[in-house]
């Protein structure tokens, strides 16, 4: 048989056809005509295409494709070759693309109808993700804002509360204080002086004399009245001196533990 290139040559020559012809009936660029014409194997992109461009080139000239495939099989193909070759899409005598395998191959080279379905469910579900994380966000906020605003109301209740309740009772103590607390009263004598003192309506001193250096005992009342016939006496309060006016004449006191006041001379108490 003759070889491959000299075959395909002498067809065309033959049929009076020029190299730029075939290459716009085949679509198969000038140089890879002429190095199959030439058997310039190397110039080709590899084994496959050198098959596929024999087979539409021969077909294009009116020759058994298959034949010089075959051929070139036999004498330039390595078995290596012949298995590891890809598929491959090659143009047919309309121009569309077959597949190795005599398939017709898919018009686009976009990715299939399955690989967008699962981008667009996988989209979906990331946004779906994202506005629940937002809405659960905003929830949290204005959950810790409704207890913020709550706990801040009770604060300020309980605060108003105890506020009210503390304000009762230190009323409370002050009246107790101002009218019902017990107070101490004792006196020490710095020279003759006489005494009457009358604690809550009952005589605890009967108009006694006490000399100079003597002291009384403590006593305890909520309201002490007391007349002292001068002012040489030194008078204790809950343990602490008070001062007694100066006087050469009798003097009173009314005693509580809201404090001293001074009695008129008409309304000094008596022990008789």
């Amino acid at each position: 048989m003759a070889e491959i290139g000299e075959t395909l040559r002498e067809a065309r020559m033959r049929a009076r056809i020029d190299v730029s012809e075939i290459e716009a009936k085949t679509k198969i660029r000038a140089k890879y005509l002429r190095a199959l014409e030439n058997e310039e194997w190397g110039l080709l992109p590899g084994p496959t295409f050198v098959k596929s461009f024999l087979r539409t080139y021969a077909q294009a000239l009116g020759l058994d494709g298959k034949a010089l495939v075959e051929e070139y099989r036999l004498h330039y193909e390595n078995p290596s070759d012949a298995v590891l070759e890809p598929i491959v899409s090659r143009p047919d005598r309309a121009g569309r693309g077959r597949s190795a395998g005599g398939g017709r191959s898919s018009g686009g080279g976009g990715p299939s109808r399955g690989y967008l379905a699962i981008v667009g469910v996988v989209v979906v579900v990331i946004v779906l993700l994202i506005v629940g994380l937002l809405s659960k966000g905003g929830g949290s906020k204005s959950s810790s804002q409704q207890s913020a605003g709550g706990s801040s109301s009770l604060n300020k209740s309980s605060k108003k509360k105890a506020g009210t309740n503390t304000g009762k009772h230190a009323g409370s103590a002050d009246g107790a204080r101002s009218h019902g607390s017990v107070v101490a009263l004792s006196l020490r004598a710095t020279a003759p002086v006489y005494v009457c003192l009358i604690g809550n309506g009952r005589k605890r001193i009967d108009g006694e004399e006490l000399q100079a250096g003597t002291s009384t005992s403590t006593y305890h009342a909520r309201r002490f009245l007391i007349t002292l016939g001068n002012s040489s006496v030194k008078m204790f309060v809950d343990g602490h001196e008070r001062p007694v006016a100066s006087s050469s004449q009798a003097i009173g006191y009314s005693i509580t533990s809201a404090g001293r006041k001074r009695l008129k001379l008409g309304s000094l108490p008596t022990c008789k």
